[in-house]
């Protein structure tokens, strides 16, 4: 199982580094993902999370500057957090279709260009 992540993380890492490469890099990605995606669709839930915000209360206190005959006061401010319900959607299918696609530009890649990154 380590054995495998490590791997999906080093060919994602490669996939990563050669993504912005060459035409026929994208060529083969294109490909690859056209057919990963047709073999392992989209599964689409929602999911409910926690979601973390927050908003600017009055402390009670103000903070006031006298100028001449003029005295403005300003409500001094905290910063309050909070969390609220909030939905998600999550493609199940994600991890697994797009260790798939990089596995697939690999082998295309070494298979006709004899390296990763399709460099002709």
């Amino acid at each position: 199982m380590n054995v495998m992540i490590r791997g999906i993380g080093i060919s994602t890492a490669l996939t990563l580094l050669a993504s912005c490469g060459t035409p026929e890099f994208r060529a083969e990605q294109n490909i690859c993902t056209s057919e990963f995606l047709t073999k392992i669709p989209p599964r689409l839930e929602q999911e409910l999370y926690n979601r973390s915000e927050s908003r600017q209360v009055p402390t009670g206190r103000l903070t006031c500057t006298t100028v001449g005959n003029t005295t403005d006061c300003v409500q001094q401010m905290r910063t309050e957090f909070y969390t609220v319900p909030a939905v998600v959607t999550v493609d199940r299918n994600k991890r697994r279709r797009d260790a798939q696609i990089n596995q697939c530009i690999q082998r295309s890649c070494l298979e006709k260009f004899g390296n990763l990154a399709c460099k002709a």
